[in-house]
């Protein structure tokens, strides 16, 4: 699987507040945090961004709260997947539970700025910016993350193995 998205770059340490603040966790409706995604972090984030859309961030994205909500906001909103330098640990089990694919690559995150186009060949690990030949390696997923990823997360996945 192949996703093309315009880059929305981002720093280091970006935490869960910055992701879906606090002050929106009174509901766990997708559609909902979606309209909130990264208001912390950049206020006008949903209304720049389109579907399949990539966040491109520094080291440590995802740090400060175990809230399932803020991978849960990122794919709601449309976000294709996320290419960090580094991503707290419990960020990344989360965005791997409910499908969103995450990627990590220190110099990818370097070379990338906002407004690129970047590519990310899912099933190779592989991302490079659009209409350059140079190809980075990331993490390659063990094939049942793949499955988890490509059912939409661990609960349609464990449903389907049913």
């Amino acid at each position: 699987m192949k996703l093309k998205g315009k880059v929305h770059k981002f720093g280091n340490d970006v935490n869960t507040d910055e992701i879906i603040p606090a002050r929106y966790l009174n509901t766990s409706d997708p559609e909902e945090l979606a309209k909130y995604c990264m208001e912390d972090a950049d206020p006008k984030f949903v209304k720049k961004m389109t579907p399949g859309d990539i966040i491109v961030a520094g080291e440590n994205f995802g740090c400060g709260s175990s809230r399932e909500h803020a991978p849960i906001s990122i794919k709601a909103a449309g976000i294709s997947c996320v290419i960090a330098k580094s991503f707290a640990r419990i960020f990344y089990r989360n965005a791997i539970n409910i499908g969103l694919p995450i990627f990590t690559n220190a110099k990818i995150a370097e070379i990338l700025t906002d407004g690129d186009t970047a590519v990310v060949n899912v099933d190779k690990g592989e991302i490079s910016k659009a209409r350059q030949k140079k190809v980075y390696k990331a993490e390659v997923f063990p094939k049942f993350i793949k499955e988890i990823m490509k059912s939409g997360g661990l609960i349609a996945y464990a449903k389907k193995k049913k």
